[in-house]
């Protein structure tokens, strides 16, 4: 069973992200409300992915992204952001981001960004 942390400074989208991942048959192994948590989290266990939102307080998630490629070249990583910030999803996936969900989404979109994940 893939691992998940799923980091985003909104518990509902948390939430929202959390039950697609389990109905798809994902473990959610942690949670994160920003980037410094989600790098404390991710050298501790290891995940098979993160999903990462890019605006939150103390570490954002473009910040959060380029450390966990550092720590882990292979990290799977999906950013999930709101609407409007394509400019940052663009970079984000040329930092290395597999795949990003644009807020508010849809189960489908989701589950296309996880087979697209875990596709290799």
């Amino acid at each position: 069973m893939k691992k998940i942390i799923i980091v985003d400074d909104s518990l509902f989208m948390r939430m929202i992200l959390k039950n697609s991942l389990i109905e798809f048959g994902y473990e959610i192994v942690a949670e994160a409300s920003n980037g410094l948590e989600a790098l404390t989290l991710y050298s501790e266990l290891k995940p098979d992915l993160v999903t990462l939102d890019i605006t939150m307080p103390e570490m954002d998630g473009l910040t959060a992204l380029k450390e966990i490629k550092t720590m882990d070249p292979d990290a799977k990583v999906i950013m999930v952001s709101a609407m409007g910030q394509q400019a940052l999803l663009i970079r984000a996936v040329s930092m290395g981001a597999i795949d990003f969900i644009v807020k508010p989404f849809s189960k489908d979109r989701v589950r296309e960004a996880l087979l697209k994940a875990f596709a290799g």
